[in-house]
């Protein structure tokens, strides 16, 4: 039921209060200076409350964005362990832009204003955001707007969805040719640090990630089969890592020297529950062997790139570096072009014979 009544002020000003009353729900009331006014509200809020639209737009009048970061901070990322402090550290930044906004007044317009200011400030250490790091804030943005949508029901749709994410930039290949490889790999055995060498066999023979690499256990490798197990990765998935010539040589000779007080099969000297840490090192191998930019996670794309070249298909390399599609894979394709050209060659030799 809908009611107005019209109201005339001591200045002679009219006004109409409107009210609409359903059963089951608690009566809503809005003031306007015209009764067509009126009559629309009045239409527009019953058919809202019948398609249980209205009380969604309600819970974004009492929110504000600072509200959804903290809950979804604090609910959320304890879920996600791996992208937890960094998407924590891009949704504080959000929230230091627009915490005071109700989440009713945050608009596709609005955030459009701090994506462009993201993109073209600096960070905290002076460096330029790429597009991909727009992307990456953008997208634990979009991730906390959706779970308030569909789980906390705080919003009838999502702003960020009307938003535009910058462009990224093709993936970059970087990998060691024939001289540069035997050169770094000299490096490393000279390297003082005698774990080094092995580190950086394993890295290159199994297109594992750094992080994957320095968490390895002994429990989880297996030397008489020859493969390894990671239950930690990025994707989420456990995978298992064949290891065969000289990677599983060294680890061999590596577990005959293996310390009792931990499992983890690189620890570091200082607090062997952690990791060791080679980024020094691998800095002066790098350097003698006269290679420049060169990060420890080319090694990932030196591996990739061999197996291209050496016939893998985009879903085998995909399955060994681990990724669940070929969209991250699809920049070594140009790589295995002979495999490819050879592929063809082939199937046309066989339907078509010697035409």
């Amino acid at each position: 039921m809908a009611t107005i009544t019209e109201r005339t002020a001591q200045d002679g000003t009219k006004s109409f209060k409107a009210e609409v009353r359903l059963k089951g729900y608690p009566a809503q009331r809005a003031t306007f200076k015209r009764k067509t006014d009126a009559k629309k509200w009045v239409q527009n809020t019953e058919s809202a409350i019948r398609e249980g639209r209205h009380f969604k737009t309600a819970e974004a009048k009492k929110h504000t964005f600072a509200d959804l970061v903290y809950r979804y901070i604090q609910d959320v990322l304890p879920t996600k362990p791996k992208q937890a402090s960094h998407q924590k550290q891009q949704l504080t930044w959000w929230s230091e832009k627009m915490g005071d906004y109700l989440l009713s007044d945050i608009t596709p317009a609005l955030i459009v204003q701090y994506r462009d200011e993201l993109a073209t400030g600096a960070t905290p250490r002076g460096a330029q955001r790429t597009p991909a790091t727009v992307v990456r804030y953008m997208a634990a943005l979009s991730h906390a707007f959706t779970i308030a949508v569909k789980e906390w029901g705080w919003l009838e749709d999502s702003p960020v969805r009307k938003v535009t994410k910058p462009t990224e930039s093709r993936g970059r290949v970087r990998f060691l040719d024939d001289d540069d490889r035997i050169k770094l790999l000299q490096a490393c055995k000279e390297s003082p640090n005698p774990l080094l060498y092995p580190c950086v066999i394993l890295a290159l023979s199994s297109g594992m990630r750094q992080g994957e690499l320095m968490g390895l256990k002994w429990p989880d490798v297996n030397l008489k089969d020859g493969y390894l197990i990671l239950h930690e990765t990025k994707n989420g998935d456990r995978r298992r890592v064949p290891l065969s010539g000289l990677a599983l040589t060294l680890l061999k000779e590596h577990s005959k020297i293996r310390r009792i007080d931990t499992q983890l099969l690189f620890p570091s000297e200082r607090n062997t529950q952690k990791p060791i840490d080679l980024r020094k090192a691998y800095a002066s191998a790098l350097k003698s062997a006269g290679i420049t930019e060169f990060t420890w996670h080319d090694l990932r794309h030196c591996t990739a790139s061999y197996l291209a070249m050496n016939g893998a298909s985009l879903a085998e390399i995909a399955e060994i570096l681990g990724h669940k599609t070929l969209q991250m894979v699809k920049r070594y394709a140009h790589l295995s072009d002979g495999h490819v050209s050879s592929v063809i060659e082939s199937m046309n030799a066989k339907i078509f014979g010697g035409v």
